[in-house]
């Protein structure tokens, strides 16, 4: 790991090579009045520049803190870049969250300044001003400011340059806080190295260029998006469509027709789940030929892996991949080549399906906490199910110590150039999970996992997941409720079965494939009646069998209750980062928990 020596050193220096190497280039495209518009990388460094020199105006300095509530968009990256510009940290949160957890950041980074989207936001935030002493003024992104300390973004465009300061590897260069699934988040401190450092392994070990494109969907408030997205392609020249909203990435992706696509699981999930449902309802040759084409290529990756080829196959692969396989990647705009998926756990089911499709997956693992990325496969080494080697400048060990089941693995415990500073405010909290070694910091990542023979590492769950049946047997939920969720009728899981016999489960049903399957079958389509119906229940209980067959018998879910509501940050049962917060889920639903474990 020594050897490794980082391209980058700070943001501010990623900032000034782009802009300055790939002036004329496009850097951030945006929909506005139905027509794509493009925002050059010479336009986003005059506006950084400029906003630099508004903040300066409001009084930020070296060591102040900026925060944003914002979805991604370029107001967003040029805030950032000014803030870093000046020394200060910049502190991301998200529209989703609720006001009170706004307020709680707030106060827990002391920012000085807070951008935000709209007036809806500068309003939920208004009641908690009185608590926020340290916060001494608001710009808004759209709409109208109030009073002597609201400002606008297009005000603060309009101010002078000011020179960039002197920043130090070693600065804060922002906070970005954790889920908050087991209490308050923690806002974990990255410097300027931390990230700079997983950028520049980045261009170690992934072919990217300026002809790149992604369409920006991810939030830059999460680690994953703000690192491998946000900072990477700009290091690389690359451009950047930015969603108009959830509902609309298929539609933008045939639009932008991005080249890359960076992930959760959860849309990778859809993707699978849309196509096989579509399959199945246009039936007859579509859905046959289909089925054929996946199967061979289900064939020639066996094939692969045993180092072996068939021309038969490699034949029928070309003209599967023109009738059925480029159909499918024109929906994706037609030049997809990769997708980085992260985050959480993606299925080795719908990794495979992806990568049949002729778009590659990469799947990676890391935390907030470290920047984020610690292992990735990549062109030089893959293996679907695992999710890679550690990137250069970082080494995994595995602490077995912490686990009671061996075929668990042990704690990943993860070293190198992006392991944070630690959490703010928090000593106890980083006593418990920054270590050293040879004189590198290591982080207690909290997952379980196991590394092969040949370095690649495997995640097996939580430690704070696992948990004991009373027959003594460890289970760990999380793989479970991924493989459930690829059934078309299960739209969301959690199961739960900590010192009782056996698991339970909780079940929100994909509503618009049970309520086709219910017209079908006669039934009424009330979301409330059909999770009360015997016969849906039938179903249900097949799709179990179906979908976990490939667990043991003490894993599998022996009772189950279907819920009409889905678990949504709304509703307060997912994190931003769409985490489960099982604790809420527990408590909202005791009453049904209580039946499914009664005798």
């Amino acid at each position: 790991m020594s050897k490794f020596q980082p391209k980058y050193r700070n943001l501010v220096e990623i900032f000034e090579q782009s802009v300055r190497s790939f002036a004329d280039r496009p850097l951030f495209g945006t929909k506005k009045d139905g027509a794509w518009v493009w925002m050059t990388y010479r336009e986003f460094g005059q506006q950084v520049d400029a906003a630099r020199g508004g903040l300066a105006g409001l009084g930020v300095a070296k060591g102040d803190a900026v925060s944003m509530i914002a979805n991604n968009r370029p107001e967003w990256a040029v805030a950032a870049y000014a803030t870093y510009g000046l020394g200060a940290s910049f502190v991301p949160m998200y529209e989703s969250q609720l006001a009170k957890e706004w307020a709680y950041i707030l106060k827990d980074c002391g920012a000085k300044v807070l951008f935000v989207a709209n007036e809806k936001i500068r309003d939920g935030i208004e009641k908690y001003l009185d608590e926020l002493p340290e916060l001494q003024h608001v710009v808004l992104l759209e709409g109208a400011p109030k009073g002597d300390a609201q400002h606008t973004f297009a005000k603060l465009v309009e101010a002078a340059p000011v020179p960039v300061v002197a920043v130090e590897s070693s600065d804060i260069a922002g906070f970005i806080y954790t889920s908050g699934t087991t209490g308050n988040p923690k806002g974990v401190l990255l410097s300027h190295e931390n990230i700079a450092s997983n950028v520049s392994a980045v261009h170690e070990i992934f072919p990217m260029s300026p002809d790149d494109r992604s369409l920006s969907f991810l939030p830059w408030a999460h680690s994953f998006g703000q690192t491998c997205e946000l900072h990477a392609l700009l290091s690389m020249g690359a451009s950047m469509g930015i969603a108009e909203a959830v509902d609309k990435i298929v539609a933008n992706l045939a639009e932008v027709r991005p080249t890359l696509l960076f992930s959760v699981p959860r849309i990778f999930n859809r993707i699978y789940d849309n196509l096989h449902k579509k399959m199945a309802e246009e039936g007859g040759l579509k859905e046959s030929l289909f089925n054929a084409a996946i199967a061979n290529a289900d064939y020639r990756k066996r094939l692969t892996e045993e180092r072996k080829r068939s021309g038969w196959a490699d034949f029928k692969q070309g003209i599967f991949d023109k009738l059925v396989f480029s159909k499918v990647r024109e929906r994706f705009g037609g030049r997809l080549k990769y997708a980085f998926s992260g985050g959480a756990a993606l299925s080795r089911e719908v990794a495979e399906f992806i990568d049949n499709l002729g778009i590659m997956v990469y799947e990676g693992y890391g935390l907030t906490e470290t920047s984020p990325i610690a292992t990735a496969n990549c062109p030089s080494g893959r293996k679907i199910g695992s999710v890679g080697k550690p990137i250069p400048g970082v080494f995994v060990d595995i602490d077995l110590s912490v686990s009671d089941d061996p075929k668990q693995g042990g704690e990943i415990v993860i070293y190198g150039h992006n392991v944070m500073q630690g959490y703010h405010h928090l000593p106890e909290e980083n006593e418990k999970v920054l270590v050293e070694k040879d004189g590198v910091r290591g982080f207690r990542s909290g997952d379980l996992g196991y590394v092969d023979g040949d370095g690649f590492l495997y995640i097996t769950g939580r430690i704070k997941e696992q948990y004991k049946l009373i027959n003594g047997k460890y289970v760990v939920p999380t793989p479970l409720e991924e493989r459930l969720k690829l059934s078309p009728f299960i739209a969301n899981v959690m199961v739960h079965g900590a010192n009782h016999n056996h698991n339970a489960a909780l079940i929100v049903p994909d509503l618009d494939s049970l309520s086709a399957w219910a017209k079908d079958h006669g039934l009424p389509t009330d979301p409330v009646k059909l999770c009360e119906d015997p016969k849906v229940r039938e179903l249900y209980t097949r799709e179990l069998a179906e979908w976990s067959k490939e667990f043991k018998s003490f894993e599998k879910i022996h009772k189950f209750t279907l819920i009409p509501e889905d678990f949504t940050t709304d509703n307060g049962m997912l994190t931003p980062s769409m985490k489960l917060k099982r604790r809420v889920v527990l408590d909202r639903y005791g009453a049904e928990w209580d039946a499914l474990f009664a005798d």
